[in-house]
């Protein structure tokens, strides 16, 4: 074989192995993240984080969303925990499939350690119904959550069961009838699921129903963002100051790749310059 020959097999043997080795090593950084936050803190960390990674079929991103895969693997990792440890579990994720969340959401409501939710960036629809399980919910203060309540097919329960209330019946489709008559059931489980977790959590009855009226009864679109101060005011156990060891842990599951960022900085903190006019600001 002469050294062209060579070369080639070479780089096609540094083609095929580079990527499973990048994949290896990120693995390997996300786990000493992981246990350096759970050495600090003393808890059981769990990560529920959909980002589109570089990782696609056909170069075609894949939506991430919450599915039972995932309740699988949080389920197995509580039951691995000591009932009396503190967990912390860090999320990020547009939502996904409502049954997964409830079992996730139900998992932690009955682990007798305190349970910490982290939510370095949003936590949307079934990921709100997740951070609700939590004793604490730490924010980033930029971060969002959203509302909860339910869509049928493409469209929002509440706004199926609106046009029943503002149309005659005679003018209303079969098949229109048979999603409101979904749209009922689906609104009345999801507002009694959101009612008893947080019930389970220690909230009085009333405060438990307030707040599951207003998550689930249609007020916003299914992507408004609720942000902290909005989720104080409605009473949920939020406060600002997510750790560290979870914004660099955020960084270790990137976007997919593109052709060209769109958005570019200098990755690196800066110090506020000093004044050069004597300490005072120029207008």
């Amino acid at each position: 074989m002469d050294l062209t020959g060579l070369l080639f097999w070479i780089f096609l043997l540094f083609s095929v192995l580079s990527p499973v080795l990048q994949r290896r090593l990120l693995e390997m950084n996300r786990l000493r993240l992981i246990h350096q936050l759970e050495q600090r803190r003393g808890t059981r960390v769990i990560t529920l984080i959909h980002r589109q990674e570089a990782v696609s079929f056909l170069g075609i991103p894949l939506a991430r969303y919450i599915d039972i895969d995932d309740a699988e693997a949080v389920l197995r990792a509580i039951r691995l925990t000591p009932d009396e440890m503190p967990i912390d579990f860090i999320i990020h994720t547009p939502g996904g499939l409502v049954l997964a969340a409830e079992q996730i959401a139900s998992a932690l409501v009955r682990h007798r350690g305190k349970v910490t939710v982290f939510v370095p960036h949003y936590a949307m629809s079934g990921g709100t119904l997740i951070a609700l399980a939590a004793d604490e919910i730490v924010m980033d203060e930029n971060a969002v959550l959203g509302p909860v309540d339910p869509q049928i097919g493409q469209f929002p329960a509440a706004s199926v069961l609106r046009v029943i209330r503002e149309k005659p019946i005679t003018e209303i489709e079969d098949e229109t009838l048979i999603l409101a008559d979904i749209s009922e059931k689906a609104m009345r489980q999801v507002n009694a699921t959101v009612r008893n977790i947080l019930k389970a959590n220690g909230m009085p009855e009333t405060e438990a129903q307030r707040i599951a009226d207003a998550l689930t009864c249609g007020q916003w679109t299914h992507d408004y963002p609720i942000d902290v101060e909005e989720a104080q005011q409605l009473g949920l156990p939020v406060r600002v100051g997510i750790p560290e060891e979870v914004y660099q842990l955020m960084e270790l599951y990137p976007q997919a790749m593109q052709r060209r960022p769109s958005v570019q900085y200098i990755p690196v903190p800066y110090e506020v310059p000093r004044p050069r006019n004597g300490g005072q600001r120029r207008g």
